[in-house]
């Protein structure tokens, strides 16, 4: 195959989106890896998960929804979710590619065989980042005590109020953490906006955010 046969390819009217998809995601791994910076990639959900004090570990609580359920088989409560889309995405294209440049489909045809394809792509990534698992546990939490994050700020990663449990990141030292957290007073908080530590559940399950301490 020569390269213009490839670029024909990769940017037919079934994979030009796919193609564009991998190019982007091609470009954060470049910015982030150069700059250090993350872009932020986050979702807005009710978390029906718990977090496990002794390792910081994150749990799904007893009756979670059936979209947690399945993010929890992924291993997305482990894995970070730009992982795994990226290496899925890849699959997902590589796979398009191949029925593109190698079977003679019509072009809805091919179109239809994308869903499939993702869905499969989202299997073989949890496969094979299963063995990491181990090593993202271990990066994403580092076992400091529940009391030394009392105070801290970090960024929201999903919105919250009332009883809704959300996502924090926060950073020790240079060490990005995720904990499970909730509003202090229940008011609503947005996605992204920096909020500080004021107070940990009495069963250290989570912890409550609020936008400024009030003395």
């Amino acid at each position: 195959m020569t390269f213009e046969e490839f670029l024909q390819t990769a940017f037919s009217p079934v994979n030009t989106v796919l193609s564009i998809l991998l190019i982007l995601a091609v470009l954060y791994w470049v910015f982030t890896i150069v700059t250090g910076l993350d872009i932020d990639v986050g979702f807005d959900a009710d978390l029906d998960m718990d977090m496990d004090t002794p390792d910081g570990q994150v749990h799904v609580a007893e009756n979670p929804s059936p979209w947690i359920q399945f993010l929890t088989f992924l291993d997305l409560d482990i894995v970070p979710i730009a992982y795994f889309l990226t290496i899925s995405l890849f699959f997902t294209w590589l796979g398009s590619f191949y029925i593109e440049a190698f079977a003679s489909f019509q072009v809805w045809v091919s179109a239809l065989l994308v869903f499939p394809l993702f869905m499969g792509s989202i299997f073989l990534t949890k496969l094979l980042l299963k063995p990491l698992k181990p090593f993202f546990r271990e990066i994403n939490h580092k076992g400091e005590r529940p009391h030394d994050f009392l105070g801290r700020t970090g960024r929201l990663k999903s919105t919250i109020h009332g009883n809704k449990i959300g996502i924090l990141e926060i950073f020790i030292g240079s060490d990005p953490m995720t904990l499970m957290v909730k509003s202090k007073g229940g008011e609503k908080i947005e996605y992204g906006e920096t909020v500080f530590i004021v107070d940990e559940d009495p069963n250290r399950k989570y912890f409550y955010v609020a936008t400024e301490i009030r003395f």
